[in-house]
């Protein structure tokens, strides 16, 4: 892609059209709505590891991480990852990975626990997840997408365990799939530990989730 950005440059100086984009590059992708899970694949195979999201036919584009966002997440799968190797019940991915929820349907969640059926081939999408965590993204629309919008996505391809961690709250919110919707198993806040229905005895204290965040 970067060999084909470069030789892109000269024609759009000599068109008088600097700092626009490369319309030429964009019309090689299908419009948003005509998305493909093929076309999705193969763009996240060009790309690498931008944070992009397919529902629908549409592509979502995820906001970067900040520092406080990748230390929280990695406290986090440090703790899951150590409880699930020790169990030997599966394997724990963080983002940005590509987690197929159905036709049509990837998300790209923070962190994932996934039973050993759903991985039959590394190197392409688990098929699902059995738990998921969400680092909560600051702004109005990046919280509705991971409080809503994935909430039910997560509920309707299945997935057991969905916890919310949330900065501005300062709580860690656990739900479990009860049917085909999520109930709240806990919110947890500082000074306390959330604990996990799907995973019996796992755990994370509250406060430490959150000092790791600022580095402490």
């Amino acid at each position: 892609m970067t060999a084909v950005l470069e030789s892109a440059k000269p024609s759009a100086r000599s068109n008088g059209k600097l700092r626009e984009p490369v319309w030429e590059l964009a019309k090689l992708w299908p419009l948003q709505g005509d998305w493909t899970e093929e076309d999705y694949l193969a763009l996240e195979r060009e790309i690498g590891n931008q944070m992009i999201e397919l529902c629908d036919g549409f592509l979502e584009i995820l906001p970067m991480p900040d520092l406080y966002h990748q230390l929280i997440v990695q406290m986090l799968f440090r703790c899951l990852d150590d409880f699930v190797r020790a169990l030997k019940s599966g394997l724990v991915g963080t983002a940005p990975l590509p987690v197929r929820l159905g036709r049509g349907k990837f998300r790209e969640p923070d962190i994932g626990y996934f039973e050993k059926h759903r991985i039959t081939n590394t190197r392409t999408p688990p098929e699902g997840a059995d738990l998921i965590m969400e680092v909560v993204s600051p702004g109005q629309e990046n919280r509705k997408r991971d409080l809503v919008t994935k909430r039910r996505a997560y509920a309707r391809a299945e997935v057991r365990e969905y916890w919310l961690v949330d900065p501005k709250e300062k709580t860690i919110t656990v739900l479990a799939l009860a049917g085909k919707v999520f109930r709240v198993h806990g919110v947890f806040k500082p000074g306390e530990e959330a604990t996990s229905k799907l995973l019996k005895g796992f755990k994370i204290a509250v406060s430490e989730v959150f000092a790791a965040g600022e580095g402490e």
